[in-house]
């Protein structure tokens, strides 16, 4: 069940988040901010690259390093392609895990490996194979930790990961524990995606895959405190945009429904962090393919208003059926004769089904565009995990 009036206690919201996800949240821009200092000393601002790689490969595991591979496709276009490596195995434990570069990489391309445990041995064996191929790397890992040593003797750049205390000492029946230690990383947790992937941005643009000078991280993070003021929980839901998604998406299936390549990357983000933090189903596609997609979902069992049971039921005790609710992610504001937009509101209007709508502020960069709407879902996926706790 959803509290909706826990929203507008900041005092309640602060006793049920536990895990200090509303901290997190609101901790990005600064997290920015150590992340490309980080980056600075690790050795990021001296590289001299021959040219643009010929493709960039994405590893890590968890939701965070196919984010952090989301992004960074989005942000270069099509100046290079960007590609995540997913892995395999038997279990979602560090050991277990397995990743094989393709047969096509060699020296001419570069790989990208994301970890905030920096345990996992798969990874390390991954780095054996890049330089068996003369494949270039770069990792983002926590200091001292074996992958950082296992990227040093690769002869790879070893970027120290962000990070602060309470991230690293979770578990509990709601967090899945690792069969190590029995603690884990919260891997989607909002501050731990600006941790692996600013210091990445500095690499961009160090390479000439996109453009990311300090000063475009300087106001990437000052968009995000500024996000974090209008986002926190002393601001009443009435005026604050986090809050009013949550209450609208409480008790829904969202089908959240994207214009635009960075709009894409956060709408997946978002249905990956309502997963996995408010433990809430989401369905995540780009327009116009989601009006096929998931057309009929607003004419089946969770169309507004359905109810497949018995009409004369007694519904005292029964918990309330989802019923889907559309998500419109926008980078701007939606051309008339181009956009799908319109399209996606009249058939979401004509099957009963409403709508929420969420586009990023006219006249920021594209690193400005993606911090609003992944911070505005961040802290609505925050304060639906909160109010939703028994």
């Amino acid at each position: 069940m959803f509290d909706e009036s826990l929203l507008d206690d900041p005092d309640a919201l602060s006793r049920a988040d536990v895990h200090g996800l509303l901290r997190g949240a609101a901790e990005c821009g600064a997290r920015v901010r150590t992340a490309a200092r980080n980056a600075v000393e690790a050795g990021v601002g001296a590289l001299r690259p021959d040219g643009r790689p010929r493709a960039v490969i994405v590893a890590g595991p968890g939701p965070a390093a196919g984010s952090t591979a989301d992004l960074l496709s989005a942000l270069a276009g099509g100046g290079c392609p960007v590609a995540p490596l997913r892995p395999t195995g038997v279990a979602p434990a560090p050991g277990a895990l397995r990743w094989t570069l393709p047969g096509w990489t060699g020296p001419l391309d570069l790989l990208l490996v994301v970890s905030p445990d920096g345990t996992e041995p798969g990874l390390a064996l991954l780095l054996e194979q890049a330089y068996r191929r003369g494949c270039s790397v770069v990792c983002v890992t926590p200091a001292g930790s074996p992958l950082a040593e296992a990227t040093t003797q690769a002869r790879g750049l070893a970027i120290p990961l962000t990070s602060t205390p309470y991230e690293t000492t979770m578990s509990g029946d709601d967090v899945p524990a690792r069969p190590e230690n029995g603690e884990n990383v919260l891997p989607t947790g909002p501050g731990t995606l600006w941790s692996l992937l600013t210091p990445l941005l500095a690499l961009a643009d160090r390479i000439g895959l996109f453009e990311a000078p300090p000063t475009a991280l300087d106001a990437l993070a000052d968009r995000l405190d500024q996000l974090a003021e209008r986002c926190g929980p002393a601001v009443a839901t009435y005026s604050n945009p986090a809050k009013t998604l949550a209450a609208e998406l409480a008790d829904t299936l969202p089908l959240i429904w994207t214009e635009g390549e960075l709009a894409a990357a956060a709408g997946r983000r978002f249905a990956t962090v309502l997963a996995a933090l408010a433990g809430r189903p989401a369905l995540a596609a780009e327009l116009p393919e989601a009006l096929t997609a998931h057309g009929t979902l607003l004419s089946g069992a969770f169309a507004a208003g359905a109810d497949p049971e018995d009409f004369f039921r007694d519904r005292v005790e029964d918990p309330e059926a989802l019923h889907a609710r559309v998500v419109l992610l926008r980078e701007r504001e939606p051309d008339e004769v181009t956009s799908p937009a319109q399209g996606a509101r009249d058939l979401a209007l004509h099957r009963g089904t409403p709508i929420s709508e969420l586009e990023a502020t006219e006249g920021g960069t594209a690193l400005e565009t993606a911090a609003e709407l992944l911070a505005v879902t961040d802290f609505a996926a925050v304060y639906l995990a909160l109010a939703g706790t028994p």
